[in-house]
């Protein structure tokens, strides 16, 4: 099976509230999934929807390709998930924490706290108490409770929220595990763009409830490439010299007398020579990169959605 999630239309409302709006979105098998949006995007509501913690108001979904109620519910036991922080005792050690949450949920195999705790490289905390723990530490903790029954799926909603460099850096590398060691598909929701950028293989961007695009990692990094910025007295002709002499044709025209040219970047001065060659005023020519954010700013129009 290829496609792990699918939804069809999903929309959720609270009253006259539009918290998601005809959803659709596919996160296939070996993903690891950036959801990415403000707060109030609409991230943790269609996450909810995933592990059944929420209904949709409208729409259906699929899961391991499976749709009915019953059919979703034997579905979700090959899933993991941390919508919010799962609630440990603190005077309880690590161990009799995970112990506790195993017998509730019916997880056969007391060994599968230790296995928990091994895929996520804990094993050695497992005696101590929780309230000992560092933030990161205890993050780790929620992910080997998320582990229990080595899901398929793990569904992690802002898991590096609150941490250090360091915390951040360490729960990365986790993931990374999960997802190649483990072959775990992962979705994982924030509004730190830059630091999915570091483990994401596809993205989802939200805005107001909202997707509005969907596309790989690599689509995304083409969309942020590096361009030349050329300021000339005639665009037009300047096109015309560098698609007859150079060949390029992968440009930009923009208001202001503005092209970006997205060929040939590490050679502009090819570019500015031609213009002076052809009786060009050349007023600026600049080496720029499009950043992962200002990209999504684009898309969602620079508002907050608070």
């Amino acid at each position: 099976m290829s496609e792990i999630i699918r939804t069809n239309n999903i929309s959720k409302n609270y009253g006259s509230f539009t918290a998601l709006r005809d959803m659709n979105i596919t996160i296939k098998k070996g993903d690891i999934y950036g959801l990415v949006g403000n707060n109030g995007a609409g991230k943790t509501t269609f996450l909810r929807i995933l592990t059944g913690q929420s209904q949709p108001t409208s729409g259906t979904f699929e899961l391991f390709g499976k749709s009915g109620e019953k059919e979703l519910q034997r579905a979700r036991r090959r899933t993991g998930a941390i919508i919010e922080q799962p609630c440990f005792y603190p005077k309880l050690t690590v161990g009799k924490n995970l112990e506790y949450y195993r017998i509730q949920r019916g997880i056969p195999g007391k060994d599968s706290v230790d296995r928990a705790l091994e895929a996520v490289n804990i094993l050695e905390a497992k005696n101590k108490k929780f309230s000992d723990l560092s933030l990161g530490m205890k993050q780790r903790v929620g992910l080997a409770l998320a582990m229990m029954g080595e899901p398929e799926l793990l569904i992690l909603d802002e898991p590096i929220n609150g941490l250090d460099p360091s915390g951040i850096i360490e729960i990365r590398n986790l993931i990374l595990k999960l997802n190649k060691e483990n072959n775990v598909t992962i979705i994982i929701s924030s509004h730190i763009l830059s630091e999915l950028s570091n483990i994401a293989t596809s993205y989802g961007f939200l805005n107001k409830g909202v997707l509005v695009e969907q596309l790989t990692a690599k689509e995304l990094e083409d969309k942020c490439t590096s361009y030349i910025e050329v300021k000339v007295d005639n665009t037009k002709k300047l096109c015309a010299v560098i698609e007859e002499k150079l060949g390029y044709k992968n440009y930009k025209v923009l208001p202001g007398n503005v092209i970006h040219l997205f060929e040939g970047i590490k050679e502009p001065e090819k570019v500015s020579k031609l213009a002076v060659e052809n009786g060009m005023a050349l007023k600026e020519i600049t080496q720029k990169m499009i950043k992962l954010e200002d990209y999504y700013m684009s898309l969602v129009g620079g508002n907050d959605n608070e």
